[in-house]
């Protein structure tokens, strides 16, 4: 649609980016494409996860590491491997101190520590001796809400205790 106004010539929008072949800066052609694609998600990703390294892959790493004579021979292992010189340093104290021997992952926390059969016999005990204790107690409170139901005065009842 053009229009002539003196020497300007006047495009609508729509026709003009038909007629140009022009695009906007999103790449678009015309005003909107109906398969546009979706906006990437801009959260971001939980937290990675830490490497864990069997100790089968380690005690191989450090064997490949040990046989390194070369220079630039063990460098091009780490970056192969993706792994940090301090890696192999904590390694070797590791397999040196026979840790890497049991393979198996060594579980974090403190150790369990075994329980004394006396003290889980003294428990039951304590359980069985607050169980009586407990009954004890709802035994006197019945009692003493009888003795002032029937209108006895609790002062008997209490000297009768203390006998």
């Amino acid at each position: 649609m053009e229009r002539m106004l003196g020497s300007v010539v006047e495009i609508d929008g729509l026709g003009a980016a038909a007629a140009e072949g022009a695009r906007r800066a999103t790449g678009e052609v015309g005003a909107s494409s109906p398969s546009r694609a979706p906006a990437p998600d801009p959260e971001v990703a939980a937290k990675a996860q830490r490497r864990r390294f069997t100790a089968e892959y380690r005690l191989r790493i450090l064997k490949e590491a040990d046989t390194c004579k070369k220079p630039g021979e063990l460098g091009a292992l780490l970056r192969r491997e993706g792994l940090y010189s301090s890696h192999l340093t904590n390694w070797r104290r590791q397999r040196e101190a026979g840790a890497l021997r049991d393979l198996r992952a060594r579980r974090r926390g403190p150790t369990a520590r075994p329980v004394d059969p006396r003290v889980k016999q003294l428990e039951v005990e304590n359980r069985r001796l607050q169980r009586k204790l407990a009954r004890a107690e709802t035994i006197i409170t019945l009692q003493k809400k009888i003795a002032e139901i029937l209108g006895i005065p609790l002062q008997a009842l209490d000297n009768d205790e203390s006998d």
